[in-house]
């Protein structure tokens, strides 16, 4: 541990009394690193500039140019984890009740302060953080499982539509589907475990999967009929109608579409979100294109998603759709959780 992080500031104190400044620093630089403000506007810098080891936030209620309730809330929205003390010496109830009421304050200290109490709340204010700190630490670990499983089973919910359409001794699309899912990026889906229980996750996926496979079901007929006669051959030019895009082409055998965003949508997307009718064409037009022997090469370019026929050379093996499992869930985490813990 370096100097810098020995004393880097726990707790800021804002104030524009300079004496209560000065007693505050004394009494309580002992106890932790004290970074100090004067005014509401320096308070929200100070609070930017040492957001990553700030723990406590103090301020009093009236000071030039605006009143200690707005820093308070400031903190609340961008830095919900940290534990916010409101101080004055006026007798400001109606203020008060509404910081306690907005969850924008844990303590209400009254000046002039006896210091050994205020040495106290202190203490239980940085021990509030840490339990702060280590349960949204564990509440991460949890989210981060939760996600892992999400879109484990998505996958295996993408091997299941094809298998149950085609018969699983075919040649199946997931290894293309999940090659474009992975070449533009998939962010890890977020479920609402805030809200919703395990059963009650399980329960939206499965009735979001059902949506979706009896869609790509349907679709998949549409197409059959619709472009009776086509063979693999003609996929690409089968896939830019159907997917109703803006592609450009590139001779008879390649194509790209600019904003691939949606190839990954299925894996990406909420619970509660439906899969659109594009994704829906798009998972289908690889069934039919596999069906028929033939599918993608998939190529990411500055331009977009380059697509290339290709014969199907091998079908998908149960330790080839563990290693894509394995890629998916060890992809970089996208969501920001310490921001949305309080």
């Amino acid at each position: 541990m370096t100097e810098e992080d020995i004393t880097a500031p726990l707790i800021l104190f804002v104030d524009d009394e300079a004496t209560a400044v000065k007693y505050f620093q004394r009494a309580i630089n002992s106890l932790a690193p004290v970074v100090t403000a004067g005014t509401v506007e320096e308070g929200k810098r100070m609070l930017d500039k040492h957001a990553l080891t700030l723990a406590v936030l103090v301020s009093d209620q009236r000071m030039p140019g605006g009143y200690g309730n707005e820093l308070l809330q400031y903190a609340q929205l961008k830095y919900p984890h940290m534990t916010r003390i409101l101080t004055t010496a006026y007798s400001e109830l109606e203020h008060t009740v509404e910081a306690v009421n907005q969850g924008q304050i844990h303590r209400y200290i009254q000046k002039p302060w006896e210091i050994s109490a205020l040495r106290m709340e202190l203490k239980q204010a940085l021990e509030l953080a840490t339990l702060r700190k280590e349960h949204a630490l564990l509440l991460r670990e949890k989210l981060t499982v939760r996600q892992n499983q999400t879109v484990s089973n998505r996958i295996g919910t993408l091997y299941i539509i094809c298998a149950s359409l085609t018969g699983p001794e075919q040649f199946l699309p997931v290894e293309s589907y999940l090659s474009a899912a992975a070449a533009v990026g998939v962010n890890t889906p977020e479920p609402d475990w805030q809200l919703m229980d395990y059963s009650d996750v399980v329960s939206a996926e499965a009735y979001r999967s059902g949506q979706f496979g009896y869609a790509v079901c349907n679709r998949l007929a549409e197409i059959k009929q619709r472009y009776q006669g086509w063979q693999g051959k003609d996929g690409l030019k089968l896939l830019s109608e159907v997917l109703s895009s803006k592609v450009q082409v590139s001779g008879d055998e390649t194509i790209v579409f600019p904003d691939a965003r949606n190839f990954a949508e299925f894996l990406e997307t909420p619970s509660n979100a439906p899969v659109s009718p594009q994704h829906v064409s798009w998972l289908a037009f690889l069934i039919w294109l596999h069906g028929l022997g033939w599918s993608l090469q998939l190529t990411k370019q500055e331009t977009g998603m380059q697509c290339r026929l290709k014969t199907c050379a091998e079908s998908v093996s149960m330790a080839r759709l563990a290693a894509w499992i394995d890629e998916f869930c060890n992809m970089e985490d996208s969501v920001n959780f310490m921001d949305n813990c309080d």
